[in-house]
C-alpha cells in the first residue's frame, strides 16, 4: 500500500486567510491529504464541510478528509449526500473520517443526543451501513436500527470513486469495529504515542482477521505533531528530518501504517515544506528499498514500544530487609554489571554527538581533509558501536545460559519472568543488529548519521526499560537464593 502524507489543519475562523494559504500550500507541495477536525459546537471554528468545499475549489490533487466527522451532530443520511456531492465536485478526492462522538456536554448543547459509550459505537456501526447503502445504486433503502432509520430513501448522488470510511478509534471496541467495517483507521499521536499504536494495531488486525478481512487492506493513518530541530530530542518526532523519516519508516514497516498527517507548529509554512520535501520522500525511498530487498511479508518484533511494559509478568516479592549484607551485595552485582553497560551506551551517544559536530564542520569548510577526517570519525563510531553490541550480546548470552536457568530451577515463581526476559533479549538482539547495520551504512554514506542516532536512542530506551525490569525482579532472588552473577 502506498504511503500518504498530509496536513492536519485547525479550522480557526480568526485565521481564515492563513488557513486557506496552508490549504493551497499543501496541494502545491504534493501532499496527499488535508485533514480538518470537525467540532460543530466550537464557535471559534469554521464549519468543516463548508471549509472542505472551499478547499476543493482551491486545490487540484490533494485528498480532502474530515478528521473526524462528529457523527452525533451530522445525520448519516445527510452526511452521505454531502460526502458524495463533494467527491463529485472535487473529482473524486474525498475520504470520510468518522468518529463516534466526544465532548457530550457540548454535543447536547447543540441539540444532539447524549449517548453512552456502547450506544455511540452501535450508532456508528449503523451509520456506516446507512452511508454505504446510499452510495450504492439500487432500489430505495429501508433500514430500521436502534439509532437511525431509512424508510424508502433513494440512493444517490453517487461519488466519483468509492469513498473510504476511515474510523477514528483508540479504544478496544472502536478498534474492533474498525477492523470489521472500516476502510481505514485514524489515530493521533496527541493521544496515542507509538507504543499505544502498536497495541491498537494488534486489536484492529485481529478483528479484521476474524471478520475474514485482510488487515493490510485497511489504511492506517496517523495524525502526528513534533519539532524539527538540528539535534535529536528525547521525544517522538523531535529532531532533524532524517530522524523523523527513520521513525515514520519504522511505523510503516513494523505496524503497517500507511499515512501520516502533520499538525504543523507555529511556523506552519516551514513545517509543511520540510515534511513534504524532506521527510516524505525519505520515508518513501526507505520503504521502497526495504520492500524491494524483502518482497515477502515483513515480520519484525515491534521495537517502538518500551517492550510492552504493561504485559510483563511479576513474581511474588519477598522482604529484602531479611537478606544479609552479603546476600544484598550478591544481588547488587547485577546492578553493577548493568551500570557498566549504561556507561558504555552513554559513550556511544557521546561518539554520535562528536561525529555530528565533525560532519557540520566538514560541510561548512568543504575541504577534502575535513571530509577525510569526518570519514575517520565514522570508522571510529562504527568500531565503537560494534564493540558495544558485542559486549551486550555476551552479557545476555551468559544470563540465558547460566543465571536464568539457575534462578528458574530454584524458584518456580520466577519462570514466567525468566521467559519474558529471554524474549526481550531476542528483541534487544534485533536492535543491536540494526544498530550495527546502520553503522556500516554510515561508513559508506555520512548522511546516514541520523539513522544511527535514532537507533542508538531506541536501543537506549529499550535497554533502560529492560534493565529496570530485570533488576526489580531478580536482584532480591539472586541474593536470597545464593546465585552467583
Amino acid at each position: 500500500m502506498e504511503v500518504w502524507f498530509g496536513a492536519f489543519l485547525t479550522p480557526e475562523a480568526a485565521g481564515v486567510d492563513r488557513l486557506l494559504r496552508h490549504v493551497t500550500l499543501a496541494d502545491r507541495l504534493g501532499l496527499d491529504l488535508i485533514g480538518v477536525q470537525d467540532h460543530p459546537y466550537q464557535s471559534a471554528f469554521l464549519d468543516t464541510w463548508t471549509l472542505l468545499s472551499a478547499a476543493a475549489e482551491r486545490t487540484e490533487r490533494v485528498r480532502l478528509v474530515p478528521d473526524v466527522v462528529n457523527l452525533p451532530l451530522r445525520p448519516p443520511a445527510v452526511l452521505a449526500r454531502a460526502a458524495a456531492s463533494l467527491d463529485l465536485l472535487s473529482g473524486g478526492r474525498v475520504e470520510l473520517g468518522l468518529g463516534a462522538g466526544a465532548f457530550w456536554d457540548a454535543i447536547a448543547g447543540m441539540g444532539g443526543r447524549r449517548l453512552s459509550p456502547a450506544e455511540s459505537i452501535e450508532a456508528l456501526a449503523e451509520a456506516i451501513t446507512v452511508l454505504r447503502a446510499l452510495w450504492t445504486p439500487g432500489d430505495p433503502v429501508t433500514f430500521e436500527g436502534g439509532h437511525y432509520r431509512l424508510d424508502g430513501a433513494r440512493p444517490g448522488p453517487f461519488p466519483t470513486h468509492p469513498i473510504g470510511v476511515w474510523v477514528g478509534a483508540s479504544k478496544r471496541r472502536m478498534l474492533e469495529l474498525t477492523g470489521r467495517m472500516g476502510d481505514g483507521w485514524l489515530t493521533s499521536s496527541f493521544y496515542s504515542p507509538p507504543d499505544a499504536v502498536a497495541r491498537q494495531v494488534k486489536v484492529l488486525d485481529a478483528a479484521a482477521g476474524e471478520a475474514g478481512r485482510d488487515p493490510a487492506a485497511i489504511h492506517k493513518v496517523y495524525n502526528v505533531s513534533g519539532s524539527f530541530s538540528p539535534l535529536a530530542g528525547p521525544g517522538f518526532l523531535d529532531g532533524p528530518p532524517g530522524l523523523w523519516a527513520e521513525q515514520l519508516t519504522e511505523l510503516v514497516l513494523t505496524l503497517g501504517m500507511s499515512g501520516f498527517v502533520l499538525a504543523p507548529g507555529l511556523d506552519a509554512d516551514r513545517d509543511l515544506r520540510v515534511f513534504a520535501e524532506e521527510v516524505a520522500p525519505a520515508v518513501r525511498r526507505a520503504v521502497q528499498d526495504e520492500r524491494r530487498e524483502r518482497p515477502e511479508p515483513l515480520v519484525r518484533p515491534v521495537t517502538l514500544t518500551a517492550l510492552d511494559e504493561a504485559s510483563r509478568p511479576r513474581a511474588p516479592k519477598h522482604d529484602p530487609g531479611m537478606l544479609t549484607p552479603a546476600q544484598r551485595a550478591q544481588g547488587r552485582h547485577l546492578v553493577d554489571v548493568h551500570d557498566g553497560y549504561r556507561q558504555e551506551l552513554r559513550q556511544v551517544r557521546d561518539a554520535v554527538d562528536q561525529v555530528a559536530a565533525g560532519a557540520l564542520d566538514a560541510a561548512a569548510l568543504r575541504s577534502l581533509i575535513n571530509r577525510l577526517s569526518m570519514r575517520q570519525n565514522h570508522w571510529t563510531l562504527g568500531a565503537f558501536c560494534a564493540t558495544f553490541c558485542r559486549l551486550v550480546t555476551v552479557h545476555h548470552t551468559i544470563e540465558d545460559d547460566s543465571l536464568f536457568p539457575a534462578l528458574a530451577g530454584r524458584d518456580a515463581a520466577l519462570v514466567p519472568v525468566i521467559k519474558r526476559l529471554e524474549r526481550e533479549h531476542e528483541i534487544i538482539a534485533g536492535l543491536l543488529t540494526r544498530l550495527d547495520e546502520a553503522c556500516v551504512e554510515l561508513i559508506e554514506n555520512p548522511a546516514r548519521l541520523d539513522r544511527v542516532r535514532a537507533r542508538v536512542e531506541k536501543l537506549g530506551a529499550v535497554l533502560s526499560s529492560h534493565f529496570a525490569y530485570e533488576e526489580e525482579e531478580l536482584v532480591e532472588p539472586i541474593g536470597r537464593l545464593g546465585i552467583r552473577v
